[in-house]
């Protein structure tokens, strides 16, 4: 079975070529424009520019048929900077005992116990600094190749994106 499994693709030129990977790609963008991420703009002097990558993933069924295709943007935040690209990378996580703590305390009260998944959480945190990107491969926009996005909201690699989520969700949960 395991010499039967396709892999994903790596080259993005490659999968631009290929309907099957461009409509996740524009889906994905539709979302970043809908979510109000970014606007075009020349790049600020002291600033550069992060370069992004798209990153491809074929969804299976139990049955290993594929489900969907997804293509996701990310930038390549391992290149970042920090004092330049971003300030702080702190980001809560709870512990294991904790978790245990509140399960235990849950079920000794007869409590109930929700959870909570948000889809692409790390694109709804705001950034505090001026964070650019370079157009994505494959949608460029014509007449407009100089230009850069100037990011409002944090893309998946980010040094940062965990930060900005956590401030977001904390803002909102206080």
């Amino acid at each position: 079975m395991a010499l039967m499994v396709v892999a994903d693709p790596i080259d993005e030129n490659e999968s631009l070529k290929q309907q099957v990977w461009k409509e996740p790609m524009i889906e994905e963008l539709r979302s970043i424009e809908k979510n109000v991420m970014w606007n075009l703009v020349e790049l600020s002097a002291r600033k550069r520019e992060i370069r992004v990558k798209w990153i491809f993933k074929r969804k299976l069924n139990p049955d290993c048929s594929i489900s969907r295709h997804k293509a996701r943007l990310v930038a390549k935040g391992f290149l970042q900077k920090q004092g330049l690209d971003f300030l702080e990378v702190f980001a809560h996580v709870a512990r294991l005992e904790t978790i245990r703590l509140v399960v235990a305390i849950a079920y000794a009260k007869n409590w109930s116990i929700s959870q909570l998944d948000v889809k692409s959480a790390f694109l709804h945190g705001p950034l505090e600094e001026e964070v650019y990107s370079q157009q994505p491969l494959g949608f460029i926009v014509k007449g407009k190749e100089e230009l850069v996005y100037k990011l409002n909201k944090a893309l998946y690699g980010l040094k940062q994106a965990p930060i900005a989520w956590n401030r977001r969700i904390d803002s909102f949960l206080l």
